[in-house]
């Protein structure tokens, strides 16, 4: 079956930082909450990321890594499959790092589609400006 993602947004920040410090935050879940909207803990358990978000236990699996590159955190709820891939770059002395929110939506979900993504945008879409600021006021 062919899959239909569709992305809901792609930002990109750079961060000055090297690639190896944006790197070692960016997979350090314990600091997930610091640049996470929503996000109260975080912790990692082999390839699934656990995490507390609005009041609610979650979990992602890590689809997909090249350490120091880029990692793919898949979630699934209901008939709604978002993909989060974090791609980190040289960019001369910073780092560019670019947030990609692919989504799938199967069955009556396929309705509410357009909204979701706006929905999945407004929420996430600030991710990398947090983990800039994170970084860079270190």
């Amino acid at each position: 079956m062919l899959r239909r993602m569709s992305t809901a947004f792609e930002v990109t920040e750079t961060i000055a930082r090297p690639v190896e410090t944006v790197w070692r935050v960016l997979t350090d879940w314990d600091r997930a909450p610091d640049w996470m909207p929503g996000v109260e803990d975080a912790r990692a358990d082999g390839e699934t990321l656990r995490f507390r978000a609005r009041g609610r236990e979650r979990t992602s699996r890590i689809s997909a890594v090249e350490p120091g590159r880029s990692i793919t955190l898949t979630s699934v709820q209901g008939g709604v499959r978002a993909d989060y891939r974090y791609a980190i770059t040289p960019a001369g002395a910073g780092t560019r790092t670019t947030l990609t929110a692919d989504c799938e939506f199967t069955g009556l979900w396929r309705l509410a589609a357009p909204a979701l993504r706006g929905l999945i945008r407004r929420t996430d879409g600030g991710q990398l400006t947090a983990l800039k600021r994170l970084i860079e006021s270190t």
